[in-house]
């Protein structure tokens, strides 16, 4: 399998075989239910529907409910398709997908969503230099972000201006990320270094191809 869904845990450190203490990130990944096989012949394309982390019924809608009774498991919260494959992989609908699609040693991608900040100033969220003396009358413009444009023309703000707003939760992809260890029975795994986002929220690892 090219792939798992998880959870981000928190961030702890692994002796290496050098014994060199190496900072990794635990995350649960896993078990994920096969819940839909698309082919080219049915769907266009070739994929892999993987879903993650169990949900009440009650809230969930009837069509996903019929569409999660097809695959013969419980409704699901997260639902991620998966269109990079070794070759000769074969899933069936229903099957569990657990944290053994890794190889401790190899080098996997990892999708998450960085922390929000809220409403940000130019400072932060562009790094802007700011005006660093306090002088002629500049008493109150050390963060601000000065022009925008000219009057005349164009008179307006071209799109893309590096503004204040809202920073954050942004989706990041971290590649070649190193899986140092995993343990089976927790569906357990730590990755070396840290991946977006805070803890407890959702990833999908996928195998670096």
């Amino acid at each position: 399998m090219s792939g798992l869904i998880g959870k981000k845990i928190g961030m702890t450190s692994f002796h290496d075989a050098s014994g060199k203490a190496v900072p990794c990130t635990v995350v649960e990944a896993g078990p994920c239910v096969v819940t839909q096989v698309k082919t080219k012949e049915t769907d266009g394309y070739d994929a892999i529907q993987l879903s993650y982390e169990d949900k009440k019924e009650k809230n969930t809608s009837g069509a996903m409910l019929g569409h999660f009774k097809k695959a013969g498991t419980s409704p699901k919260r997260i639902i991620k398709e998966f269109t990079r494959f070794e070759a000769g992989h074969q899933k069936k609908l229903g099957e569990e997908v657990s944290v053994d699609a890794f190889i401790e040693g190899e080098f996997i991608d990892v999708v998450g969503y960085s922390k929000g900040k809220g409403f940000q100033g130019v400072v932060k969220r562009h790094n802007f230099k700011g005006v660093n003396d306090q002088t002629h009358g500049q008493h109150n413009r050390n963060r601000a972000p000065g022009s925008i444009g000219a009057s005349s023309y164009p008179s307006r703000v071209f799109k893309g201006m590096r503004m204040a707003g809202q920073d954050g939760q942004r989706r990041v992809k971290m590649i070649n990320l190193q899986v140092m260890k995993i343990f089976p029975e927790k569906n357990l795994i730590l990755i070396k270094g840290s991946v977006p986002g805070p803890n407890g929220s959702y990833l999908i690892l996928e195998r670096w191809m």
